[in-house]
């Protein structure tokens, strides 16, 4: 049976269900519960959305410089495109007014 175990594992190695692109990994990010308009809301929202990012970006080893670029351009990449999001969402929850004045 050991003999056989070298070749089962090149041959799982070889599949072609490796070769597939890698699944998308998505998180949301809950805002309900959060008062936007307040610093600390924003904080809590910040904190939220780099948790998110780091756990859809994932990880790399150390050794491997080639994940850890990869893994840096998505974070990057992340905070860029939902930047705009959560600024949008910010802008919406202030419910202060403008104060307006003129001489």
């Amino acid at each position: 049976m050991t003999k056989f175990l070298p070749f089962l594992l090149l041959a799982a190695a070889s599949s072609p269900v490796l070769a597939q692109p890698p699944e998308t990994v998505t998180s949301i990010v809950r805002t309900a519960d959060l008062d936007l308009s307040s610093a600390t809301g924003q904080r809590l929202l910040d904190k939220r959305l780099n948790q998110a990012i780091n756990e859809v970006c994932g990880t790399a080893s150390p050794a491997d410089l080639a994940g850890q670029n990869k893994v840096r351009d998505c974070r990057k990449d992340a905070h860029n495109r939902f930047g705009a999001q959560r600024d949008q969402r910010i802008a919406a929850a202030s419910t202060s007014p403008i104060l307006v004045a003129s001489r």
